[in-house]
């Protein structure tokens, strides 16, 4: 597991530039639980927001007032992401987790309104147990956007996942997730869960953050698929089902998949192999990341 960490285990602080704002996350890398160690994904998701908030679905004048909640928020990256953008956040996470995540709200938030408080919507803490109904209800259903990050790891948290998203949601919220792939068989799993209840895009690497990117690392939108079906008789569901995602046929090889009005793009054409070029400089995040796969491999391999 260290190997897929940011930051050594000795590191116990991680500033991190998001939006003009320079923000501090504190972690502990050296505790038990594995939510209080800022994960790759959760810097993924918020530099992709960065980079695509200046116009479409993801700018401020598209998000400001949605109501959204994190699952797994860990130490709070995405969620701060998303309050930037003038969000109104709900971070959740297990009880064990709550002190270190809201450490990061309350000084994150005071740095950002000595900036620009203008342009921040709000964050606020609660606890929530995956499958628990009443800290389901407890938060307020339903929202404009569920996110998460690295909240898929073990094929156990697959069923309670999904039934918390559904409790979460209403018909025209949207999805947002990021992951990062640790074991193909329980992605291939979760892929097939989300097909089955969701509309599924991936979001193309060229929409990323040129830096805070990697072939094991995927964004993806989803919205409900009954959204799509319920709208022949609806004019206004028909023009919010295009402000969420209108998109060319999708079929299950994920090829040249369109959402209009934020521009994604998902590719098919992708070298995964991501070698290392001769004498290359590497930033600490590539450095990090290239340390992340040889780790997996020799982790992989059997010697006789």
């Amino acid at each position: 597991m260290e190997a897929d960490r940011l930051n050594t285990p000795t590191t116990f602080e991680m500033p991190l530039e998001v939006l003009g704002h320079e923000l501090q996350f504190v972690q502990d890398p050296n505790s038990k639980h594995l939510g209080t160690t800022v994960w790759d994904a959760s810097l993924v998701f918020a530099k992709f927001l960065e980079r695509n908030c200046r116009k479409g679905r993801f700018s401020p004048a598209k998000l400001k007032g949605k109501r959204v909640i994190e699952l797994g928020a860990g130490c709070g990256v995405s969620g701060f992401g998303m309050a930037l953008l003038g969000c109104d956040v709900t971070v959740t996470d297990q009880k064990e987790v709550l002190p270190i995540l809201q450490r990061n709200v309350d000084r994150n938030i005071s740095r950002v309104m000595q900036k620009n408080p203008e342009s921040f919507g709000s964050i606020k803490v609660a606890e929530l147990q995956w499958g628990d109904e009443s800290h389901v209800k407890a938060v307020g259903p339903p929202f404009d956007y569920i996110i998460g990050t690295d909240v898929v790891y073990v094929e156990h948290l697959l069923e309670p996942l999904l039934q918390t998203i559904l409790g979460l949601s209403g018909p025209r919220t949207t999805i947002l997730l990021g992951n990062e792939i640790r074991s193909t068989c329980v992605h291939e799993k979760m892929l097939q869960m989300w097909k089955k209840n969701f509309d599924v895009k991936t979001v193309s690497k060229s929409k990323m953050d040129e830096t805070f990117q990697h072939p094991s690392i995927q964004l993806f939108i989803m919205g409900f698929k009954q959204l799509a079906e319920g709208t022949k008789n609806s004019g206004q569901a028909a023009a919010d089902k295009v402000d969420v995602e209108t998109v060319v046929e999708d079929n299950d090889t994920e090829q040249n998949i369109v959402v209009e009005g934020s521009g994604l793009v998902e590719e098919n054409t992708e070298d995964h192999s991501n070698s290392i070029p001769q004498n290359a400089q590497l930033s600490e995040w590539e450095a990090r990341r290239y340390g992340s796969m040889a780790a997996r491999i020799l982790r992989d391999v059997k010697i006789s």
